[in-house]
């Protein structure tokens, strides 16, 4: 019985450290894509807000 209980806990104590390291790892790729995110919208602003509004259609 003394080993069940034993067992049990290195089993449990194993699946939390398997959940913390699931929840860390998610967290990295969260804080990427929010960099990723914000480094586009840098590029966007960065933009000439002018390009594009006029087509020359003469040939």
């Amino acid at each position: 019985m003394d080993m069940a209980i034993a067992a049990l806990s290195v089993d449990m104590n194993a699946a939390k450290v398997q959940q913390e390291l699931g929840i860390s790892v998610l967290k990295m790729a969260m804080q990427s894509d929010t960099a990723a995110a914000e480094e586009a919208l840098e590029v966007i602003e960065s933009l000439d807000p002018n390009i594009g509004n006029n087509l020359d259609v003469t040939a």
